[in-house]
């Protein structure tokens, strides 16, 4: 049997936890009758699993022949992108030329005779979206990483005006938290601040022990002490299953930890690290060093005012990097993070 783990990004492992609430919870909006979102966005700390839920949930769609799935990249013209991707639909493109819907000037077919070629491209799309809605089907964009660019920007005030125009068109984005938030920031898209999002919080604790419990054949002591170790942390559930699977036998848990701490810091960490402020920076490592966790101590610590921590500590958990749930406290969210931190600051 090959490894159930995976180390690669956004590809759904074999083996991983589902995120049972969130995915109803999108699944129930966009299927119903009457869509209380025709949006959501999905943000968390990098590696939490924003890209395997959206893929999830696209798949459980794609399953309904009511359903057009597109996924869209982020770095190129999406607009644009998107009507190409609609005009190639096997099972669409005969009814936009049956509509005569021209799309000669985007590069899309060839010029239909007695039709105005169509030069706006969203009009172009609006066009196709109501062939889309006349058969009673419905569009679902996802797009993966989203940033605050002008592509990004341009799409999103579309979409806006194809909602208006009660166009059966759904959208699922994932970002980093400061990115969503840049996003939404701008003048032009006030409208996403109502958009549902959903803030990927750490994995089910009953959830990750029973995995590892069914998987490896263990006690459930042991299963815990997994389970501790990565806090509930999507990609450390992953790594640390992938590296106890290939060491089965011949190395205890506790022989694994330097690997499972290279590959961490290799793939997340020091990203994490390097987006981080010099204020950031120092309120975690006095934490690590000292292993304090009451935000007074830590503030007295630093000689920093509340009112200034105040604005580090929401970044902070903004980013994922904290975990601000205990009054009064903060803890690190990530697994062996402490370890990191002090081996890199200086």
């Amino acid at each position: 049997m090959n490894n159930p783990f995976t180390l690669s990004f956004g590809k759904k492992p074999a083996q991983f936890i589902s995120r049972i609430a969130q995915t109803n919870e999108i699944m129930e909006a966009f299927s119903s009758s009457e869509p209380s979102s025709q949006i959501y966005m999905l943000t968390g700390v990098r590696g939490s699993g924003k890209t395997v839920l959206m893929t999830t949930i696209s798949r459980m769609l794609a399953k309904d022949h009511r359903w057009i799935i597109l996924e869209l990249n982020p770095a190129r013209d999406l607009l644009q992108s998107l009507a190409a991707k609609l005009y190639s639909l096997p099972e669409m493109h005969p009814l936009f030329r049956k509509a005569k819907l021209d799309l000669s000037a985007f590069g899309l077919g060839l010029s239909i005779e007695d039709a105005v070629p169509v030069t706006d491209i969203e009009t172009a799309i609006g066009h196709m979206l109501e062939q889309i809605k006349a058969t009673g089907k419905r569009l679902l964009i996802s797009i993966d990483e989203v940033t605050n660019s002008e592509y990004i920007k341009v799409f999103a005030s579309a979409f806006q005006i194809f909602i208006r125009q009660d166009y059966p068109i759904f959208l699922l984005m994932t970002g980093l938290y400061e990115n969503i938030y840049n996003l939404q920031n701008e003048k032009a898209l006030t409208f996403l601040y109502r958009a549902p999002k959903i803030l990927l919080e750490p994995l089910n604790y009953t959830a990750v022990r029973n995995s590892y419990m069914d998987i490896f054949k263990i006690s459930p002591q042991e299963a815990k002490e997994m389970c501790d170790l990565v806090k509930g942390y999507s990609f450390a559930f992953q790594v640390l299953g992938y590296l106890y699977w290939e060491n089965a036998g011949k190395k205890s848990l506790g022989d694994i930890l330097p690997e499972f701490d290279q590959y961490m810091e290799e793939y997340v960490y020091s990203k994490i690290w390097s987006e981080l402020s010099e204020w950031d920076k120092k309120i975690v490592y006095v934490m690590s060093e000292n292993g304090i966790t009451k935000i007074k101590d830590i503030r007295d610590s630093l000689q920093m005012k509340s009112e200034l921590f105040s604005v580090y500590r929401e970044r902070l958990k903004r980013k994922g990097v904290v975990d601000a749930r205990q009054y009064g406290h903060l803890s690190l969210a990530l697994p062996r993070f402490d370890v990191f931190v002090l081996s890199h600051f200086f």
